[in-house]
């Protein structure tokens, strides 16, 4: 936004202009959405942060003093709201970092429905990629699941340190006098994210680009094998230390033989029950997974698998069961029968 624009609009939004102050915090809902996500890993309480952080702003607006620095001004509300939301919530993360391996062959544990479990974000919800192409591969990067999981590793400050600091580049004074913390003290913080995140960084290798031939070729494959119930197909897809999980389910399997298993005694009984339905999640390629009803003759929205493919395999399945986390995706509910 220019400059002038601007500050015209602050100037017009502390006099009381509702729809000034709208116009010149709207550009900005997706970034916060996304800055908030990160901090508290649920989209639905990322999206309430957001709508509390523009309330707040709004009725701060008369107090605000430096038009030039507006986006900073919404970032350091949302940042404390999100840090005070943390006090009151465990952190989220997945099943492989916080339980033992599944036996395959039992039954599986009974679902956990409290807040403990990481939410999938489409990527829909990211900035507008022909705005800001920069900025938008660097919203990419920072959702993936990997990186969200290593960031439940690190203190509410620490997340919050990493993010303002590596992640989107505001400087240690700033980020010092948000947070009521000293320079020295933001940087001693920051050191030691980093060494944790190092430490707790679960892909190394670089993924596959969204886009490229290879990964389409792959995704089809994967596709026709899943809804033919292809089990030696789907399983040679996969890396050997590959791992599958399904919160709030809190168990995981990890190798082909353990994944294999599973399928078989599992999730392809009946031929014929699954449909996959393209979409994208957390940087990642994320299908619909659908089941069939004979009753109402349709699949039916059963959850969402998102996979994490390392060096032309797939690395993990994370298959969110929970589907009012994937009422940000827009999925459709059924889908008619082949």
């Amino acid at each position: 936004m220019e400059a002038p624009t601007q500050t015209a609009l602050v100037l017009a939004a502390q006099a009381g202009d509702r729809t000034a102050f709208d116009i010149l915090a709207g550009p900005y809902r997706h970034e916060l959405l996304v800055h908030c996500y990160r901090m508290v890993g649920s989209a639905h309480d990322a999206e309430d942060l957001v709508q509390e952080t523009l309330v707040r702003a709004w009725e701060k607006s008369a107090t605000f003093t430096s038009p030039g620095s507006f986006r900073a001004w919404l970032y350091r509300i949302a940042t404390n709201l999100c840090l005070n939301a943390l006090t009151r919530v465990p952190r989220r993360s997945l099943p492989p970092s916080m339980h033992p391996q599944t036996d395959p062959t039992l039954p599986l544990p009974q679902r956990l429905r409290e807040p403990i479990w990481l939410e999938p974000f489409p990527d829909d919800l990211l900035a507008d990629e022909q705005i800001d192409p920069e900025y938008h591969a660097l919203q990419r990067e920072g959702i993936t699941l990997a990186f969200l999981v290593a960031l439940q590793h690190l203190t509410p400050a620490q997340r919050a340190i990493l993010l303002l600091r590596e992640v989107l580049d505001w400087p240690a004074r700033e980020v010092a006098e948000w947070l009521n913390l000293s320079v020295p003290a933001v940087n001693s913080a920051l050191q030691r994210a980093r060494r944790t995140l190092q430490q707790r960084h679960m892909f190394p290798e670089a993924p596959f680009a969204l886009a490229s031939p290879q990964l389409q070729t792959l995704l089809d494959r994967y596709v026709n094998l899943w809804e033919q119930a292809d089990i030696p197909g789907l399983v040679a897809l996969l890396r050997e230390d590959a791992w599958f999980t399904m919160p709030p389910i809190p168990g995981w399997f990890q190798g082909r033989v353990a994944i294999a298993t599973f399928f078989r005694t599992t999730v392809f009984t009946v031929p014929g029950t699954w449909r996959l339905f393209p979409t994208c999640a957390n940087a990642s390629p994320a299908f619909g997974l659908y089941q069939w009803h004979a009753e109402a003759g349709v699949y039916q929205l059963f959850g969402l698998l998102v996979l994490g493919i390392v060096g032309e395999q797939i690395a993990n399945t994370v298959t969110f069961l929970e589907l009012s986390s994937l009422t940000p995706f827009a999925l459709p509910s059924n889908l008619p029968s082949l």
